[in-house]
């Protein structure tokens, strides 16, 4: 008997997303936290990134600096069991790569033994070597500057970056000095839009813009955001595309009323006997013991 194999989906690689940039060709990235979100994510996505944004997103955390190496491992294996087309990136948290070459390697290289394609780091000039020691063991970097999250402390809070001008010029250098260590992309993050498309127009690399302005090779939102999951206030620069906590919210509602009115669960919802074994099940009476 000859077996019929599923058609191959070509995934998203590194030198694809060179070429859209090259193309003129956008490219998509957003957040994944779990499989169910990465499926629904890599219907339509470019780019899955497995972010240390799950520490306020859905652990409960104020701001990234608590999430671990072994949080993100987790979440990322979840992600990664559901083989997405996307190009798979693992953040690397806070102290992931702060430490010393050795254990930016070992974190780094954990998250692409367990299914990650690339790693993104934040940060610029200080960074360089740990960028380049990454580089030369094979592991794909994409780098991130401008509001990096886990500076909170450093920048007074979730600020605009780059609106002075040795801030804007620092940015653009440390951007070049990235793509010269070997960065595949860069994520701009929280900057004049102006500043983002002149990064952009002197880079080869793509760069993804988030509340960066349209002049950036690609965008990026959070899952939640992009599909109204959370109740906290938003960004400006984020778009919601549905009320999904209201929504989900309004279904949950719905079913506990059925529930407790007893609507729920129906015939259809509902297993049936075999034919005859009622009538044994009516004359059963329990056997009390002596």
């Amino acid at each position: 008997m000859s077996h019929i194999s599923k058609p191959q989906v070509e995934r998203v690689t590194i030198p694809m997303l060179q070429r859209w940039r090259e193309e003129g060709r956008r490219i998509v990235m957003t957040t994944a936290y779990d499989s169910v979100a990465a499926r629904i994510a890599d219907s339509t996505v470019d780019v899955i990134l497995v972010g240390d944004s799950v520490g306020n997103v859905c652990l409960g955390f104020e701001n990234t600096l608590p999430v671990s190496v072994a949080m993100i491992n987790h979440h990322l294996e979840a992600v990664a069991r559901t083989k997405p087309r996307a190009l798979l990136v693992a953040d690397m948290p806070f102290l992931s790569f702060h430490l010393g070459v050795k254990e930016t390697i070992q974190n780094a290289g954990g998250f692409l033994q367990r299914g990650a394609a690339a790693v993104k780091l934040e940060g610029g000039a200080k960074r360089i070597d740990m960028v380049r020691a990454l580089v030369d063991c094979e592991i794909p970097v994409m780098g991130h500057l401008g509001l990096t999250p886990q500076s909170v402390n450093v920048m007074g809070g979730f600020k605009v970056q780059g609106r002075k001008a040795d801030e804007a010029l620092r940015l653009l250098d440390d951007a070049c000095r990235l793509q010269e260590a070997g960065c595949f992309a860069l994520v701009l993050e929280g900057i004049p839009a102006e500043l983002a498309a002149r990064a952009t127009e002197s880079l080869a690399i793509p760069t993804i813009g988030i509340g960066a302005g349209r002049g950036c090779s690609g965008q990026v939102l959070v899952f939640h955001d992009v599909l109204g999951l959370t109740q906290d206030q938003r960004p400006k620069f984020v778009r919601t595309y549905a009320e999904g906590f209201r929504l989900l919210q309004d279904a949950l509602s719905r079913w506990a009323a059925d529930v407790r009115s007893g609507a729920f669960p129906g015939p259809q919802e509902s297993y049936r006997l075999p034919d005859g074994l009622g009538d044994a099940i009516a004359s059963w009476t329990p056997n009390n013991p002596t």
